[in-house]
């Protein structure tokens, strides 16, 4: 199986500054909770079009990411068909290679998967995300003083997650999982242009 899926994908975890993950460094006071949108703007799995689509993350992790001790829930696009949505499982567990099974190395568990409404609008950092019944939220991109947005390259994680990466704040989140016990309060936000591709 082969893909090449181009995009971008909005974070938004508990620390407190710029993702300590992103430079391999470890979460403040050890513990990051996470939510991750992902928007394919153009996308192909084993010849799936899943172009339009979107794909999320809610989970957590207790002291470095590179420990592989994630655990998370796969909140998948109701808007998925079940070849896409089999398609997109495969990808993002690993199972097709490439940059997304170094990923799928971090999850030590998933906890379940889930289908509801997506809406994705965030652009250099700064829009809103909406995963139905789940989480939602809107980021505020960090800018220079001419009004140029700031970004993050050639970071540890840029090959697992995307670069550039645009750091920003969160102006709201709101998280609603109560089956899986992985509420957190989100304080800072990136959001990265993600390049995937595996033969």
């Amino acid at each position: 199986m082969g893909y090449q899926l181009t995009g971008r994908m909005a974070e938004v975890c508990s620390c407190k500054s710029l993702c300590p993950c992103a430079v391999g460094e470890d979460p403040d006071s050890g513990y990051c909770g996470f939510s991750w949108v992902f928007h394919f703007d153009r996308g192909e799995i084993n010849e799936v079009d899943v172009s339009g689509l979107n794909l999320a993350f809610l989970g957590n992790h207790r002291g470095n990411v590179y420990d592989g001790k994630v655990r998370l829930a796969v909140i998948i696009d109701e808007r998925a068909d079940d070849a896409q949505q089999g398609a997109l499982v495969e990808a993002f567990t690993g199972k097709a290679g490439g940059p997304l099974a170094d990923l799928a190395a971090l999850v030590s568990e998933v906890v379940g998967v889930i289908r509801t409404p997506i809406e994705f609008d965030v652009d250099k950092g700064t829009g809103s995300f909406t995963v139905q019944g789940v989480f939602e939220g809107d980021v505020r991109g960090f800018t220079a003083p001419d009004g140029t947005p700031t970004t993050l390259s050639h970071a540890v994680m840029g090959s697992l997650v995307g670069t550039p990466a645009y750091p920003g704040k969160v102006a709201r989140h709101e998280v609603t999982d109560a089956e899986y016990g992985l509420q957190f309060k989100g304080r800072q936000a990136t959001q990265t242009e993600f390049h995937y591709v595996a033969a």
